[in-house]
């Protein structure tokens, strides 16, 4: 028999009936799966509402869950995994959805908005930063997840990569990690303002330097490491939070004193500017670039883990981490090697090498491989 249950009346031990999937069908646990504590999380991460149980007079017999290594976050019981040929794209079925759509459009327009408002400082010194911080809080709509928010996000990277995207990139991400930091509302708009501001000293330094698709000169580069204290310059007579004025001037220190234009240290530095930081450098990575293609996610994850810990606040990073990687989690990838698989299982150690799931259904643990996740597909 098989009984449907809300998500806040799971239990562990509940076997899970039939496949649990989001609203635009990523997987999110398999059929036959014995629930625990941290799956039940998970659920409620991905906004599952309801999952279908079986009961115990069930004809069918399902297998105890396996006992998993230390340091992993158990996602699935292993199945295999469809054809690339029949199995489509992850990726496509995201773009082909309406609501993607939809917010494709609505970027693009936030997009001139913000345009639109660096412009403004330079005219007047003014704008109607409470319209820009609505109709960018607009974007994300009352039943989106955080999963959505990257789904929409990443996808939209080869539709429009602009400073003034990059603003918006910014601005959500912030949102995110403020969200799971458990800020105030209040506490996540003054963010989300910083996050779309913290970028406008560039509104002073040349286009042809900012979209220029070979190397900067030495004077080039240093008149783009001046964009922060520009920023802080047209900020800083202007009534806004004073938290949004030291993101704009600090969201390139490091924690380890290696960042600019100051020097700063830990201690020294904005919380919001903290923030920023590692939003603004996810969003920079995993964007083309004229000399890279985008980094993947997992490539990004990698970059952090290696120095995250000197360079950003320990909190707010491994934070981040965490549920980047969760927001992958299920993915079909693409290896190194070029073989395709599915994320199936994290590893809390070293996030960007979990165990993946190959196309004939064995596994492999890359923690233990040369080989690295190249592509979210």
């Amino acid at each position: 028999m098989i009984k449907e249950y809300n998500i806040k009346e799971l239990q562990p031990g509940m076997i899970t009936a039939i496949p649990v999937r989001t609203k635009r069908g990523q997987l999110v646990v398999n059929e036959k799966v014995a629930l625990t504590g941290a799956l039940i999380a998970r659920l409620e991460f991905y906004g599952i509402e309801r999952v279908r149980i079986a009961e115990e007079d069930d004809e069918t017999t399902f297998g105890g869950e396996e006992e998993l290594e230390p340091g992993y976050i158990p996602a699935k019981t292993p199945a295999p995994i469809k054809s690339p040929v029949l199995d489509a794209s992850y990726s496509q079925q995201v773009k082909k959805s309406s609501e993607f759509q939809k917010f494709q459009v609505d970027f693009t327009l936030r997009c001139n908005d913000i345009k639109e408002c660096f412009e403004s400082f330079l005219v007047s010194g003014n704008v109607d930063r409470k319209k820009l911080l609505e109709d960018t809080v607009s974007l994300i709509g009352p039943e989106q997840t955080t999963i959505d928010i990257f789904d929409m996000l990443h996808n939209m990277r080869q539709v429009n990569d602009s400073i003034f995207a990059h603003s918006i990139n910014v601005a959500l991400i912030s949102r995110m990690i403020g969200k799971w930091l458990h800020f105030s509302k209040e506490d996540l708009d003054t963010l989300t303002l910083a996050g779309i501001l913290h970028d406008v000293g560039k509104a002073k330094i040349p286009e042809e330097i900012l979209n220029k698709d070979t190397k900067l000169s030495d004077e080039e580069f240093q008149l783009i490491r001046k964009h922060p204290k520009l920023g802080y310059d047209i900020l800083k007579n202007l009534a806004v939070d004073s938290h949004v004025k030291k993101a704009a001037l600090m969201h390139h220190e490091r924690c380890d004193g290696s960042g600019y234009p100051m020097g700063l240290t830990l201690d020294e530095i904005d919380d919001y500017a903290l923030i920023i930081a590692i939003a603004d450098v996810y969003d920079a990575m995993t964007a083309a670039r004229s000399y890279r293609a985008p980094l993947c996610p997992f490539e990004v994850i990698a970059e952090f883990e290696k120095d995250g810990l000197q360079k950003y606040k320990p909190e707010y990073i491994l934070t981040f981490l965490r549920k980047i990687a969760m927001t992958y989690q299920n993915n079909r990838i693409m290896l190194s090697d070029g073989t395709t698989a599915k994320i199936v299982l994290l590893n809390s150690n070293h996030l960007s090498k979990p165990l993946v799931q190959l196309d004939d259904g064995s596994c492999l643990d890359l923690d233990k491989s040369q080989l690295y996740i190249k592509s979210v597909i």
